[in-house]
């Protein structure tokens, strides 16, 4: 499988690169700063590009079997870095004639799912403290739901740094109850284990600590 990673510098996305290219595949990393990817393989390609340049972004998921969108906000303040990370892979796919995207979002905004007093007490709260990245996500998911590509979402909680475990629960009809965390490494297993799962293609998945 060949693969190539937008966010490929943030928490998510390193680990999405490191673990593929553990598993012979080859990754395509985009990045606007080539000194954080601290990571060096013969099956990694990097491509240094703003979302914005779209002719660098085609060539960058051309030839690949699925696009991996692993941007996230990094501070609380108004953001679209998700929805143009979301817009950008679509466009591009389209022009290059892919069709698999996965798309990183977060359960956060959503309590289909989640027991009482999360869904009225916790994520209310939740909600107004990060309002705006939450909005982002929001409408990421948006646009690529509409997409006419094969598109999967993932709705990680809060992401920690801890070690890949493997033992993750998923949800496709809402949270996974009681799952209030999530190593990233644990995140990009589960997405690279749905970018081949085609029973997930126009699926939303929730997902958290098994």
């Amino acid at each position: 499988m060949k693969l190539t990673v937008f966010g490929a510098t943030g928490g998510v996305g390193t680990e999405v690169v490191k673990q593929a290219l553990a598993a012979g595949r080859h990754v395509t990393a985009v990045v606007r700063d080539p000194s954080r990817l601290e990571v060096e393989d013969e099956l990694l390609e990097v491509v240094v590009a703003e979302l914005s340049e779209h002719g660098a972004l085609t060539e960058a998921v051309s030839g690949r079997d699925v696009v991996i969108s692993a941007l996230g906000a990094r501070e609380r303040r108004p953001t679209t870095v998700v929805t143009d990370g979301a817009h950008a892979a679509l466009a591009a796919l389209r022009s290059a004639g892919g069709r698999r995207l996965l798309l990183v979002s977060a359960s956060g905004p959503f309590v289909d799912g989640d027991g009482f007093f999360t869904g009225n007490v916790v994520k209310p709260i939740l909600g107004k403290v990060l309002r705006h990245p939450f909005a982002d996500m929001v409408a990421a998911e948006r646009i690529v739901r509409a997409s006419e590509l094969d598109w999967t979402i993932v709705r990680p909680p809060r992401l920690l740094n801890g070690p890949h475990t493997g033992v993750i629960a998923a949800r496709t009809d809402g949270n996974v109850r009681g799952g209030f965390s999530i190593n990233r490494a644990d995140v990009a297993d589960y997405l690279l284990r749905a970018a081949s799962d085609d029973s997930l293609i126009r699926q939303t998945v929730s997902i958290a600590k098994g």
